[in-house]
């Protein structure tokens, strides 16, 4: 017989989702609307519905979320305007341990197919996984390491896509076998094949093309190594070359689940090669190169929990993992043209206390370890290893209508250049000490309304990225330039935040605004090194605020059908004083839609706006807007109570050259043009 605590989780886990009410990522369940903080959860067939190749764009359509969207394979999430160092990937609680957060082309090693939710949450939750997530954390929840026994001999977890855009085939599958009432094993793989990405018009901006025409009828450079055809550059359309990919995936977990705790370990295997799209050459003297990164990651993650049952510690808690990943940059002959290896480790201990009366709260370290190397002529970082521990701790008095909240953490960085015969790069160490923390207040108010306030002063010591980086990297395209002596940087943060339901409605809003110092930026300098554009790393007083908005609201319903209205909007506004905007923030954007839903059936249909952006900086391109409209229909034959449904969608309808502005490559690479997409989902 299985614990009480592992049958409900069974129940929840295995055939059907968790409340998307109900908040995981931390050490002890939360309400949503007790969360004193913009966050949005994934599960059940919205999850279907969005799943993408990438974690970035699988979220994207959630309030104040945008992606990187470097081409289909590598597009991890901005939160706020937020992205890269200042926001953490999670893969159930530990970090993703690959090299996406060093660079833009590189791919986040979380791989949604498998995954049974995604939490995304800012806030005073947010310390509990490091001073970098001052953007927020995005938690994908998996089964890998099984949390509870199935109530049957084989639990089967299916699903399979087809999407027209890039031909895209993919299919994962994860299967629970229980040895007897405590012991439990978990076997689970996916496989994802693209070819290259349809546009909905020219690869080129219309600027860009313009400029690409006007370099064709100059005579052609005597210097250059390879001549090349401007004019075809500026007619690429319909398909975005060098963007197919293959990846794979496997992985087996088992978990001792007892009474009062469990132990569970789980060993994972990556595998990909997928294209990076080319950043065209448009003037003489520029490069352009069509790199392809062939990647692999080995992970073993451990965690184990235990109920102490006493009057001071409720549950001690804890996860680790390690991963030893390599990728290679591959020229266009398929040699190797620069290598990444990194070898991570990952744990944490969490104390959760006993409740007494309104209080309860937990505390915990974490530990944090790289070694991360670049071999090659385009070597744009030394060998480098990072190493931190961070003390937190979470603390709540709940006393019904009040709650009050407060959260800190000390972290101690030590980050070591060690270049090997390279004068160009830094060599030494550099440490911090950094504290962060927050407090906050919600107040509940007639009937299901909660309106709260959260301060929050946050410290976060610079990567090794920002830096040692002072080289050409074939990935992006780029030259890229940090600086060793750069500060901590520091912010003071407000935010308001407003829940409400009641029959037929449901509204949320927050309102935030933060100030920082010593904020590091990456951007365009206007200089040309080895043919690729200089990307300088800067510090300076930044200013961010913005708010997000979203509700639904049922229209009326007709026997079993009820048709819903909802309607989601966010915007964030950042300056660095003195200079001007900050680059590659997202514009203000509008979603709206209409849905039908019934027991068998559910159809939905939607407008997506993205407003033009014309805050940049001095070298950087305005980006226009546009609208994209998307429909939707999810079919269970058995309704809501049988194991399998099917989704279908048609998006981008329109076929519209649509450009997101926090990427780097939005110049050069659209996103996915029209797309129909079928996706079946079995668990039994």
């Amino acid at each position: 017989m299985s614990p009480a605590w592992a049958q409900s989780d069974a129940k929840d886990g295995y055939h059907r989702d968790r409340s998307s009410d109900i908040i995981v990522t931390a050490p002890f369940q939360r309400d949503r609307r007790d969360v004193l903080s913009g966050v949005a959860v994934l599960q059940g067939e919205e999850l279907t519905q969005s799943i993408r190749p990438t974690v970035g764009e699988t979220i994207a359509k959630t309030p104040g979320v945008s992606a990187t969207s470097f081409g289909p394979n590598a597009s991890r999430p901005v939160l706020r305007g937020l992205q890269g160092e200042r926001v953490r990937v999670l893969t159930d609680g530990i970090g993703s341990i690959d090299v996406s957060n060093t660079s833009v082309d590189h791919a986040v090693v979380v791989n949604p197919l498998l995954a049974e939710r995604i939490e995304v949450l800012r806030g005073p939750a947010a310390l509990l996984y490091g001073s970098s997530a001052i953007g927020g954390v995005v938690n994908v929840i998996d089964t890998r390491i099984p949390r509870s026994i199935p109530d049957e001999p084989v639990h089967v977890d299916a699903m399979a896509t087809y999407g027209s855009a890039a031909n895209e085939r993919s299919g994962g599958a994860a299967i629970a076998v229980p040895l007897g009432d405590k012991f439990v094993v978990h076997a689970d793989g996916s496989y994802l094949k693209t070819d290259d990405l349809r546009i909905g018009g020219y690869a080129l901006t219309q600027a860009g093309r313009a400029q690409a025409l006007a370099s064709s009828l100059l005579p052609p450079d005597p210097d250059a190594e390879e001549p090349i055809d401007f004019a075809a550059n500026a007619g690429i359309k319909d398909k975005l070359p060098n963007s197919a990919s293959k990846t794979w995936t496997a992985g087996v977990g088992a978990a001792l689940i007892t009474e009062t705790g469990q132990l569970g370990f789980s060993y994972s295997h990556y595998d990909s090669l997928y294209g990076v799209p080319v950043r065209y050459a448009t003037l003489p003297g520029q490069e352009q190169e069509a790199p392809r990164i062939d990647l692999k990651q080995n992970r073993l993650d451990f965690r184990a929990e235990v109920e102490t049952g006493g009057s001071i510690l409720k549950a001690i808690k804890s996860r680790a993992a390690y991963a030893s990943y390599r990728h290679f940059e591959l020229e266009e002959d398929g040699s190797v043209g620069t290598a990444f290896y990194n070898k991570g480790m990952e744990g944490r201990i969490e104390l959760v206390q006993a409740d007494h009366g309104a209080w309860k709260g937990a505390t915990g370290v974490q530990y944090y370890s790289r070694d991360f190397n670049v071999i090659g002529d385009e070597a744009f970082l030394p060998k480098n290893s990072t190493m931190q521990i961070g003390v937190f701790t979470l603390q709540q008095l709940d006393y019904g209508a009040l709650k009050l909240e407060a959260g800190g953490r000390y972290e101690y960085s030590s980050l070591d250049a060690k270049p090997i015969n390279q004068p160009q790069f830094f060599g030494g160490r550099r440490t911090f000490d950094a504290v962060s923390g927050s407090i906050g207040a919600s107040y509940g108010f007639a009937g299901d309304w909660r309106f709260g306030v959260n301060l929050s002063r946050t410290v976060r010591a610079p990567s090794g990225e920002e830096l040692f980086a002072n080289g050409p990297h074939a990935g992006t395209q780029a030259f890229e330039v940090g600086n060793p002596d750069f500060a901590k940087e520091r912010s003071y943060g407000v935010e308001a935040v407003l829940r409400g339901r009641g029959t037929g409605y449901t509204f949320e809003a927050s309102a935030y605004h933060s100030w920082f110092s010593n904020y590091i930026y990456e951007d365009l300098t206007g200089a040309v090194e080895d043919g690729l554009p200089v990307y300088q790393f800067n510090q300076g007083k930044t200013r961010f605020y913005g708010f997000e908005v979203q509700g639904t609201l049922d229209l009326a319903k007709f026997g079993e059908t009820t048709i819903v209205a909802d309607a989601l909007g966010d915007y964030v506004h950042a300056n660095i004083v003195n200079i001007g905007p900050v680059p590659r923030i997202p514009p203000m954007r509008l979603l709206g839609g209409l849905t039908a839903r019934s027991p068998k059936i559910d159809g939905r249909i939607e407008v997506e706006w993205t407003d033009k952006q014309q805050r940049v900086t001095a070298f950087e391109t305005q980006t226009d807007n546009f609208t994209l409209v998307n429909a939707e229909v999810n079919f269970r034959p058995w309704g809501n109570d049988r194991p399998l449904s099917f989704a279908l969608s048609a998006n981008n309808i329109f076929d519209v050259n649509a450009r997101r502005h926090a990427s780097f490559l939005k110049d050069f690479a659209p996103l996915a043009g029209r797309d129909f997409r079928i996706t079946a989902r079995a668990s039994f």
